[in-house]
């Protein structure tokens, strides 16, 4: 599908002549970042460990932390109850780490993805209560579980909720101590902590209160930041202001490489060289998602927390299998999805997809009535084949598998679509929900489902009625090719690590002429422009853009880098779009 490119409005000279000591393209680059006066700017390029902003400021911290060490004290069982996704389970990591060091009793849970779900269940606290378990800290997870954790209280169990969700309405609060920047009246300054990001600050404010040296304090801390790094990165949340520092610093901890169950999956990823963030991203991230998407999210969290270099081997070739298998399954429930995306049927009754593209929304659903022999699709992956979808056909996506109690679902979004607040909106329909503006999860009866599929229709053309949807391409700034050289590329990696809210660039540049075209690869699958000295590289897209030829002028959309090969480095492009100029 073609994508409308749109370039970001240019900054005025004002804005240049306030911050003389950098370029036009850095000052574009901050102005589109919403960094735009001088202390912003400062603490983006220069931040560090020594940033971060006191734990306690959370309103409830404090109390939290007394309470805490009072079990630690009393030698109470203390239960570190998680998520199945790599930001559950490395806050899960994180706190179990600082906890048995201070010599706490705990035991750690994390649900089954298909059999319990998500969040707190009452199966679960029923274990705990039968085993004398005296305090519940959940990560990642619980601030929408009210009905749980009154079942909880009224058992003699003390709770405390951490989790960076979006809360609910005051009155569906759970009755609890709560650290989570996102609920009202919370005067934690910055509310975009991942849920490793708030287990983090835990984790320091417990680290504070030890009667340890100041130095073993230090290491203590340091330890959690790679963890927290790695959930951060995995939960896609923005890496401006303290994610960013978090994630910078969290890096650092991550090559010195003294994790042994981390150090083997870089291996067996065949990871080479530093890591960075895309490499924790696109190979380490889904890594860990695999095991509580394909069996249990315990293998993840064993190889995090592993001491054992065989040990951590096994797990490591364990978890590279089982994505494997993920990335095989996905590819199959796409594949059954969009056979029917111009089929143009009704999800309940006729197919598997809601009106397909024409749709403000897409809705994928299996098993349909008259297929109830039909193999389910594994609700490990539904929410990954929704976020490919979404990214292809640019609509919002639910895709709902049966589950062993009514219906699990899974959806993405794009930003004009804010996809919890339509669940707010369908919640009659849900039995429990969750998750943020561009992505959710819940679960349902099967008697609501189609009310539910008819309602969340509704809401998408009300809301999109209008709407051009069609997949858009944001560019950064326009540069001639000129402008292009070993000084950019140096200013453009001062702005890593990439990720939500500070994408890695994309620039444009019109009417350039193409002086040679090579296909690369064993099949020729890749290709190479060169544009005057600048050679411009597209993976996978030789067919695709088979149609230029030397000599056409085009605009181009891209990457700028440096590729290094045989010791040498030297700039060059990585396509992004590219097409005929005045098309």
């Amino acid at each position: 599908m073609e994508k409308v490119w749109q370039v970001r409005p240019k900054i005025d000279n004002d804005f240049i002549i306030k911050n003389p000591g950098f370029s036009r393209v850095v000052l574009q680059l901050l102005f589109n970042r919403g960094l735009k006066d001088k202390k912003e700017i400062e603490q983006f390029f220069n931040s560090s460990s020594g940033d971060f902003f006191d734990p306690f400021l959370f309103n409830n911290m404090a109390t939290a932390v007394d309470l805490i060490i009072k079990h630690i004290k009393a030698e109470d069982k203390i239960v570190i109850y998680g998520d199945y996704d790599a930001d559950g389970v490395t806050s899960t990591a994180i706190l179990a780490q600082v906890l048995t060091i201070l010599k706490a009793k705990i035991e750690i849970y994390i649900p089954d993805r298909a059999s319990e779900g998500y969040g707190l269940n009452k199966k679960a606290i029923d274990e705990f209560i039968k085993n004398n378990l005296k305090l519940i800290i959940t990560v990642d997870g619980g601030i929408r579980d009210k009905n749980e954790v009154e079942y909880a209280k009224a058992s003699g169990l003390d709770i405390i909720i951490t989790d960076h969700h979006v809360s609910p309405e005051e009155k569906d609060l759970p009755d609890c101590l709560i650290i989570n920047p996102n609920v009202a009246g919370e005067n934690y300054p910055f509310k975009n902590l991942a849920g490793a990001g708030v287990a983090a600050k835990l984790a320091e404010a417990i680290i504070s209160r030890a009667k340890l040296p100041k130095e073993i304090k230090e290491k203590l801390r340091e330890q959690t930041l790679d963890l927290a790094a790695i959930g951060t990165i995995a939960d896609c949340v923005s890496l401006l202001g303290e994610n960013r520092i978090l994630v910078k610093e969290g890096l650092k901890v991550v090559n010195k490489n003294k994790r042994m169950g981390l150090g083997e999956l870089i291996k067996v990823a065949q990871i080479n060289g530093e890591i960075e963030e895309w490499n924790i991203g696109f190979q380490i991230a889904p890594r860990l998602n695999a095991a509580g998407r394909m069996e249990h999210a315990n293998t993840a969290f064993e190889l995090l927390t592993t001491k054992n270099k065989e040990e951590a081997e096994t797990l490591s070739r364990r978890l590279n299998n089982r994505n494997i298998d993920r990335q095989r399954i996905t590819e199959e429930i796409m594949g059954e999805i969009e056979k029917k995306i111009e089929v143009g049927a009704d999800p309940v009754r006729k197919s598997t997809l809601s009106n397909g593209a024409r749709e403000k929304i897409i809705i994928g659903v299996c098993p349909l009535r008259e297929e109830k022999e039909a193999e389910v699709w594994n609700e490990g992956v539904i929410g990954l084949v929704a976020g490919k979808l979404s990214d292809k056909y640019y609509r919002p996506v639910l895709v709902i598998t049966k589950g062993q109690e009514g219906y699990k679902g899974s959806g993405r979004s794009i930003p004009e679509f804010n996809i919890i607040a339509a669940l707010e909106e369908a919640r009659e329909f849900l039995e429990k929900y969750g998750g943020h503006p561009a992505a959710c999860g819940f679960s349902l009866k099967e008697e609501n489902l189609e009310n539910f599929i008819d309602k969340m229709k509704k809401l998408a053309e009300g809301k999109l009625n209008k709407t051009d949807l069609r997949p858009k391409l944001e560019i950064e700034a326009e540069l001639a090719l000129e402008e292009i050289d070993e000084g950019l590329v140096k200013n453009l990696e001062k702005f890593s690590p990439f990720g939500q809210d500070n994408p890695r660039p994309k620039f444009i540049s019109r009417k350039a002429q193409i002086k040679d075209i090579i296909n690369m690869g064993i099949d020729g699958q890749h290709v190479k422009f060169r544009f005057n000295g600048l050679w411009a590289v597209a993976f996978g897209r030789s067919e695709e853009w088979k149609k230029f030829k030397i000599g056409d002028k085009v605009d181009v959309v891209y990457y700028i880098e440096n590729n290094n090969f045989n010791g040498r480095s030297e700039v060059q492009l990585k396509l992004v779009d590219i097409k005929s100029h005045n098309a």
